[in-house]
């Protein structure tokens, strides 16, 4: 059987691996258990993370929001700071597995996992999430689109492991979307994933746009050109229409047993136009709670 550490603090940590360098790492296993049965991985030895407390805990300082990497999906959840300054990353982790697999897994597991699919990845990449990286030596911090390199890859060397999450929150008058797409309405991997966080003018023109969408290739796709072709231009049917066919173009999807490349190629173009919908909604419930309209829309 191979040997199984748990660690309490870094100082222990540290010293496990002086025992075992070959050794990998895991938190709350969820994907871990799944790819052991398959025999899809294997180590000489195996760290648990969960029980180190500098790398749990959610706090906010000078403006950013610290999520250590050993935090989980439900806590995640429960949490004011998420709920009311993440909410695009709450919506996110609500879709996420079921109630035991959110108990269990980790927001670190699910990032270190770098599963295209990952439905934490997408609002991270929209809210320029950065990475924290701790090792012997010190530590270091990475944007997380630089730290995931490809499909179940990341830049963490041996030795290293992701601590946590720091965020940015956006601006308040920003609007967050999430929504995803699978084969069922709950815990479902998903076929096509998308992030937006965007803002509008007082005469509804686009102002920000930060887009990024799942499971459509190697990892998250976001596009400069897309993101750029919005601004200035008012958020109407016709402006989405236009953006939809470049998304298309841009995706990268695969075939697989959910679903065939053009069937996510189509998917992620009316993703975006759910834009149109989702903002609509958001100025009817803003006339019913405060008795004034959003900016036009259309």
């Amino acid at each position: 059987m191979k040997n199984v550490w748990l660690p309490q603090n870094l100082t222990q940590l540290w010293a496990c691996l002086d025992n075992e360098p070959d050794a990998r790492f895991f938190a709350g296993g969820t994907d871990l258990l799944v790819q052991m049965r398959s025999r899809k991985v294997e180590a000489a030895a195996w760290i648990g993370l969960e029980k180190i407390n500098e790398i749990k805990g959610i706090d906010e300082d000078k403006g950013s929001i610290r999520i250590g990497a050993c935090v989980t999906h439900a806590q995640l959840l429960r949490h004011p700071l998420i709920a009311g300054k993440l909410s695009l990353l709450h919506k996110a982790i609500a879709t996420l597995g079921s109630p035991p697999i959110r108990t269990m897994g980790t927001i670190g597991g699910n990032i270190c996992t770098a599963s295209p699919a990952g439905d934490t990845l997408p609002p991270l990449y929209v809210l320029q999430a950065e990475v924290e990286i701790f090792s012997f030596k010190g530590t270091q911090r990475l944007p997380i689109r630089d730290f995931i390199s490809g499909p179940g890859r990341t830049k963490l060397q041996q030795g290293e492991i992701l601590a946590a999450i720091h965020i940015k929150p956006s601006s308040g008058t920003d609007l967050h979307h999430f929504e995803k797409v699978g084969q069922r309405k709950s815990m479902c991997c998903a076929i096509a994933s998308f992030a937006a966080l965007w803002s509008l003018s007082s005469s509804g023109r686009i102002e920000k746009a930060r887009l990024a969408w799942g499971s459509v290739g190697p990892t998250i796709v976001m596009d400069q050109d897309i993101e750029g072709f919005l601004i200035g231009k008012k958020l109407t049917r016709e402006t989405l229409d236009r953006a939809a066919q470049l998304v298309e173009q841009r995706v990268a999807p695969i075939d697989d047993v959910r679903a065939s490349a053009d069937y996510r190629r189509k998917v992620s173009g009316h993703l975006l136009l759910r834009l149109l919908h989702f903002t609509q909604g958001c100025a009817r419930r803003h006339i019913r709670d405060k008795g004034v309209a959003d900016p036009p829309i259309g």
